[in-house]
């Protein structure tokens, strides 16, 4: 039971044709919520933390409710950093104790995401750290994280890349989108560049970002409960499945927890109208998260009873 790295967790999931849920936290009924759907299911579990969450919480925070879970749980837990998008974010999640990092300068020249990229990774494995990074574009929205275009990885640059930085895991563009809105007509992933990446870089472990299913669940409860979530539409899980069969070990799952919670939220407040103890609605807001999350490792991510 303690704060680990990747490195192990992406070779099993790799050779066991399984991916790790990677869940965004922001607060601790959040974190609860992921950790007990992990320990219930016997899987193990990545929590991550944006840019945007650490200004939000704070790293000291964050990284102290992690350690209790920690010692709630007795799972070993990956506190991995999403979108780090400078050196100075990266150097402050390794200083407060994360064991992972994403540097993200896929808006960047490719010899300048290179370069950027390369001085990260030699800082964050002086620190015994690892580090994903990111190459392609993902269109949509994600606290800082914006386009409006959306550029697929190449192949060979993705291997070009990999060699030249010495990135532990690379995030990759096929399809998949930020936020909730992530297809207007047939949700389609480019499952031949993922092929070929893997072809290219056998054993290497890729992450997709922008995959939440967009639970259409939580999605009605939502509207049915005053909410406004008009024509939201994510990634099927059977393509997220199909993935993580393949050299998908690392899938980010944001949205899908936001939805969650709100609509747990909305729920009580629209039977309710008299509720003002913040348990009474935080409490099956993490409930809710829970199963979402169990629902994820054993239909989605393949994890479950891996540890």
């Amino acid at each position: 039971m303690a704060l680990v790295t990747t490195r192990d967790m992406f070779k099993k999931a790799y050779e066991g044709n399984y991916a790790i849920g990677a869940f965004n936290i922001n607060n601790m009924e959040i974190i609860q919520g992921v950790v007990n759907g992990a320990k219930a299911e016997n899987s193990p579990v990545i929590l991550q933390v944006s840019s945007g969450a650490l200004k939000y919480a704070g790293p000291k925070y964050l990284k102290a409710m992690v350690d209790a879970a920690i010692a709630d749980t007795g799972l070993d837990i990956a506190l991995h950093l999403d979108h780090g998008p400078d050196f100075e974010t990266v150097k402050l999640a390794i200083e407060t104790g994360f064991t992972s990092v994403m540097f993200d300068g896929s808006h960047l020249p490719y010899e300048e995401n290179i370069a950027k990229t390369k001085e990260i990774v030699e800082y964050a494995h002086d620190h015994s750290v690892v580090v994903e990074a990111e190459l392609g574009v993902l269109a949509g929205v994600e606290d800082d994280v914006k386009s409006d275009v959306h550029i697929y990885t190449d192949p060979d640059q993705a291997k070009d890349f990999v060699e030249k930085t010495g990135v532990d895991s690379l995030a990759i563009a096929i399809g998949t989108s930020h936020g909730a809105y992530k297809f207007t007509g047939e949700a389609k992933l480019r499952f031949d560049i993922l092929e070929e990446i893997q072809n290219k870089l056998p054993g290497f472990p890729i992450v997709l970002h922008g995959a939440s299913s967009v639970d259409p669940e939580s999605v009605e409860t939502c509207n049915k409960f005053g909410g406004n979530i008009a024509g939201a539409k994510g990634v099927p899980n059977e393509m997220l499945r199909k993935a993580s069969s393949m050299a998908v070990c690392k899938i980010n799952m944001d949205t899908d927890i936001r939805l969650a919670m709100t609509a747990s939220v909305r729920k009580v407040f629209g039977e309710n109208p008299k509720e003002f103890d913040p348990r009474k609605y935080l409490g099956p807001a993490r409930d809710n998260i829970q199963k979402l999350v169990q629902y994820k490792i054993k239909n989605v991510l393949g994890s479950s009873n891996k540890l």
